[in-house]
């Protein structure tokens, strides 16, 4: 038996006649939590110029709106508190949506304050310095952070991002303390890469789909990425196991789509149908690729489970860093 939350998993109510947008009566606004340039950024345009495609007849505009400060909670904490008519979206991100509330109990909304509509993709990841930098791999550049504590920074998108837990995650793992290099906070990913870029940070630890053009480009080299298999885009590079730093593999940015809590249903079916439709066109799948992520799409409940596993594993790894 087919139930209706299968049918419209599997998309078989795509039909034209049911996919036309009269739920929507204006341009939706999708709100980016951190600065442009980064992966949040990147991914917000990349769904914001191929999803109209799938919204039938009218089609209106998807704008992205950057909203930042705050390691992302201000742009999150304005979708909590809009109206939930479909018209208003959050680009999701495991920083403000999972380890902020997992890290800081003054986190103003939680996992059931937004309507969880997908997961887009999963986003490695990397650790990098300049490609003139004297480290030339990942035990170098820990070595030189022993060797004089406290004098190496790192930029990062605040205390509660991946950015910043990431890199105390790996100085932890490999014996140091998570104060050991100096943290540079910038309000976003692509303001970090900028840092690492000019000089003013030594090192870098954040999302693929920041790094990868600067990596292709020869600016920068990567040490080290997470996940269980080196990346096809960037053979030469180890991963976290093979660095000898395994506590790092699972370590992954995310890239979702959520709205306010209480969407009506037709809204809801609405934008399930186009989320579904989206992260099945070929070109935003190829898109996706080149930005450095990788496709991943989970549905509306599958996706608000993932948050909440997400929030109690950054908890406990915030808990045995000793951090908030």
């Amino acid at each position: 038996m087919i139930t209706r939350r299968m049918a419209l998993a599997g998309g078989l109510l795509l039909a034209p006649a049911m996919a036309r947008s009269q739920v929507l009566d204006r341009a939706v606004t999708l709100v980016a939590p951190f600065s442009a340039g980064g992966a949040a950024d990147l991914a917000a345009r990349l769904f914001a110029a191929h999803a109209p495609r799938q919204m039938g007849t009218p089609t209106w505009p998807v704008i992205v709106e950057n909203r930042t400060g705050a390691s992302g909670s201000i742009g999150t904490q304005y979708v909590a508190r809009a109206r939930p008519d479909g018209h208003t979206l959050l680009l999701a991100r495991v920083g403000s949506s999972a380890i902020l509330p997992a890290t800081d109990p003054r986190t103003p909304y939680a996992a059931e304050d937004f309507t969880w509509l997908a997961l887009l993709d999963e986003n490695p990841f990397v650790v990098c310095v300049r490609a003139d930098a004297p480290w030339r791999n990942l035990e170098a550049l820990l070595e030189g952070i022993r060797t004089a504590p406290g004098t190496l920074n790192f930029a990062t998108s605040g205390p509660a991002t991946i950015l910043d837990l990431g890199i105390r995650h790996m100085l932890a793992s490999a014996g140091l303390p998570i104060d050991a290099a100096q943290a540079l906070p910038f309000r976003g990913g692509g303001e970090a890469l900028t840092a690492l870029l000019g000089g003013h940070a030594q090192f870098v630890g954040n999302n693929l789909g920041d790094m990868l053009g600067a990596i292709q480009q020869g600016q920068l080299r990567a040490l080290v990425i997470s996940g269980d298999a080196r990346l096809a885009s960037l053979p030469r590079v180890p991963t976290a196991a093979e660095a000898g730093l395994p506590q790092l593999s699972a370590l992954a940015g995310w890239n979702a789509l959520a709205a306010p809590a209480n969407l009506p249903e037709p809204v809801l079916e609405f934008w399930t149908r186009v989320t579904h439709a989206t992260t099945r066109d070929a070109e935003w799948l190829a898109a996706t690729r080149r930005a450095g992520s990788v496709p991943r799409f989970l549905d509306g409940p599958a996706m608000r489970a993932h948050v909440e596993a997400q929030i109690m594993l950054y908890r406990d790894l915030a808990r045995r860093l000793n951090l908030g």
